[in-house]
């Protein structure tokens, strides 16, 4: 829909053609410009948001942007789903080339670095909250959140939306039956495994199992042992990183895991969410997956559930640090008309109220973005009659982010977990060893990072 502004001058030109044609009309100029001053107040400007949310949260979604248009009557928010992270992207791409891109798009957290390289396509929220004045502070959100979507310099560069990280489920049945105290989850990955063992001989078909292999096993178990994914602070640093995610810890993890495959202590289930059903059918007693999952299997599961924080190893120094963030993030683009920039920046505002915030962390699972969230969110008891539901935000914030736990930004990285989950497969069926399979996710993933660069050269 055409912006009030543009609206305005229409209404201005109809009506001083009108003016001169009907001179001679008992119309005083009084009321003409009354008229005309009016007109604005009935344009609403239509603010397209592009999605990748189905289902259940695809409703909350939808209800977000009909709370937001009840505030108010000169926007407009208009979700309009797009399919997953990356047919929403594409889509995106393909409709800023033919300049039919929405103003708002959700993009997945692991394309950051190629969203930055779309030069002159996107406007930086930081920028956008400071042209249209709106109230807008970065320390009111949550660091271990913003860290993946600001720049060095520490200015946010999206507006973080939905956020989540993993974190341990395990069933409390199966915890009595196998004699293991049902609340006390384990802490670390030698108590995860001695677990896992009991449970087995006790006739659990699987003791533990973990969706998002890469995401579980090389990014977040970096960041919870304070060490790199890459070189140049994880990518954030620029573009010329390179992948050290084969050290001696993670070959020790990975090869710890594989060691226990043999014997399904550890039982891999596949990549995305292939693992989330053994769990909630009771076939695996252990799971690590995403904290948005949580109303899931609460829903779907028969038994007791127990809830943790993801397992460290308990001879490193520092550990655990923190945990980094999956989920998406609201791009703003650029080339819409200027007055929609004015109610996208309202929008994100209305989304970072704490009231918001905390409906949307309670209703979806996701975390909350601000700590006034968090607070508010506490201060209703909602961790009291949902327990578990506050150790995501608590292993985030465990300690302040470091260069290695704020997050990452590599090129081509939807590419390179690929190649990750590849070479861990590889690992977990034994064809590979695990410092083979690490050394070869390296050497691979840093091709598909130098062609990012070549493809960026002015970044």
């Amino acid at each position: 829909m055409r912006s009030a502004a543009r609206t305005y001058l229409g209404c201005v030109a109809v009506w001083n053609g009108f003016i001169v044609k009907s001179a001679f009309r008992f119309v005083t100029l009084a009321a003409m410009i009354a008229l005309v001053a009016a007109s604005p107040a009935y344009a609403v400007t239509d603010i397209m948001w592009w999605h990748a949310m189905s289902g259940q949260l695809g409703r909350q979604l939808e209800k977000l942007a009909t709370d937001f248009n009840a505030t108010q009557s000169e926007f407009r928010i208009v979700p309009s789903y797009k399919g997953n992270y990356t047919e929403t992207v594409t889509a995106a791409i393909f409709a800023f080339r033919s300049r039919g891109q929405p103003a708002i798009v959700q993009v997945n957290e692991i394309a950051t670095a190629t969203m930055m390289a779309a030069k002159g396509a996107t406007y930086p929220v930081f920028e956008l909250m400071r042209d249209e004045a709106e109230a807008f502070s970065p320390t009111a959100y949550l660091p271990a959140v913003t860290g993946y979507y600001t720049d060095m310099a520490g200015n946010m560069l999206s507006f973080p939306f939905n956020a989540s990280t993993p974190i341990l489920y395990y069933n409390k049945d199966l915890f009595r039956a196998a004699g293991l105290d049902p609340e006390m989850a384990p802490r670390t990955w030698p108590e995860v495994g001695a677990a896992a063992k009991r449970l087995r001989a006790a006739g659990a078909a699987c003791g533990l199992t973990t969706a998002w292999p890469s995401w579980v096993h090389i990014e977040n178990f970096l960041a919870f042992h304070n060490l790199p994914i890459a070189t140049k602070a994880n990518g954030l640093g620029g573009l010329d990183a390179v992948l050290t995610l084969n050290n001696p810890l993670t070959v020790r993890n990975i090869a710890q895991l594989a060691q226990w495959q043999t014997t399904k202590v550890f039982d891999y289930s596949g990549r995305a969410t292939a693992a989330e059903p053994r769990f909630q059918n009771g076939e695996c007693a252990i799971f690590i997956g995403s904290s948005a999952t949580r109303a899931d299997i609460r829903v779907n599961s028969k038994f007791e559930i127990g809830y943790g924080m993801l397992p460290y190893w308990p001879d490193v120094e520092g550990a655990p640090q923190n945990t980094i963030i999956g989920g998406a993030t609201l791009w703003v683009l650029r080339d819409r008309p200027r007055y929609e920039y004015k109610g996208v920046a309202r929008f994100f505002a209305f989304l970072s109220k704490p009231e918001v915030q905390a409906a949307w962390h309670q209703n979806t699972g996701y975390l909350p973005i601000t700590r006034a969230a968090f607070d508010l969110t506490r201060a209703q008891g909602f961790y009291d009659r949902n327990p578990g539901a506050a150790i995501s935000i608590e292993q985030m914030t465990l300690k302040p982010p470091t260069e290695n736990s704020k997050g990452l930004r590599l090129g081509s990285f939807v590419l390179i977990r690929d190649v990750i989950e590849d070479e861990l497969e590889q690992a977990f069926s034994g064809k590979k060893s695990a410092q083979a399979a690490l050394d070869s996710a390296v050497e691979r993933g840093n091709r598909l990072l130098r062609q990012f660069e070549r493809a960026n050269p002015d970044r």
